[in-house]
């Protein structure tokens, strides 16, 4: 079994929210985390502030929504540490509006990111786990993928998608962990997407009881300090509070 300080956890979507919370939270457990986003300079800030503390971290520039650059992401892992034993596909957004608003360029953003960016990094990170014989992909779902509002169409659909994209690499291999972490309303800048005046306005009242994103690290650990023989298929975290 492989021990929690020899462990190496790839995150996306790593620079605030869920993804900064499960890095630091990951690296006081002893684990080596290696961080990717598009915001180099917060990249940089947390793994200085890691390193403070005694853990071990790495960090990448990484869009998700590039194939290649992801390639290269899980790479640098590999050749840093010789091994990747999780990726955490957290990288999300979710710019909310009904379908009336036509809002096309970012209903493309959410299949982008949403969808391609967890296909990119199966891609980059099955091949290298069949491998090793061992792996686990973390993939972050939603509540939005067990139900849909309005104003939710397009951001539930992809994470509908993460759901059946999971279940699917679960089955197809005997020897690979998959996990789907759905979170009800947490503490993120994913409402900071959103562009469209009632959606925001709705998610304003809707986040008053919003969990801190700890929350959601919590069972993200979990299911990664589970025995390799124990596969923890998905884990809902809601707020106590929440009706949905």
């Amino acid at each position: 079994m492989t021990t929690n300080q020899q462990k190496v956890v790839l995150i996306t979507g790593a620079s605030s929210g869920i993804g900064e919370a499960t890095a630091r939270l990951l690296a006081r457990k002893g684990i080596h985390v290696v961080l990717g986003a598009r915001r180099t300079e917060r990249l940089e800030t947390l793994v200085a502030a890691i390193r403070s503390e005694g853990g071990f971290a790495e960090y990448q520039t990484l869009d998700v929504t590039s194939r290649v650059g992801f390639q290269a992401f899980v790479e640098f892992a590999q050749n840093k540490f010789g091994r990747v034993d999780v990726i955490v596909n957290n990288a999300g957004v979710m710019p909310l509006s009904k379908l009336e608003a036509l809002k096309v360029d970012e209903w493309d953003w959410m299949i982008d990111v949403n969808i391609r960016g967890v296909l990119n990094g199966i891609a980059a990170g099955l091949p290298l786990m069949k491998r090793q014989g061992f792996g686990q992909f973390v993939n972050l779902s939603s509540i939005g993928g067990h139900a849909v509002w309005p104003t939710c169409a397009v951001y539930s659909a992809t994470k509908f998608a993460v759901l059946a994209i999971s279940e699917g690499l679960r089955q197809e291999n005997s020897d690979i962990r998959v996990t789907v972490i759905s979170p009800g309303v947490t503490e993120s800048e994913l409402a900071d997407t959103i562009t469209d005046a009632e959606a925001g306005k709705g998610m304003q009242e809707f986040r008053r009881i919003a969990l801190p994103a700890e929350a959601i690290a919590r069972a993200i650990a979990f299911s990664i300090d589970q025995p390799d023989d124990v596969d923890v298929n998905e884990i809902i975290v809601r707020p106590t509070a929440s009706p949905y």
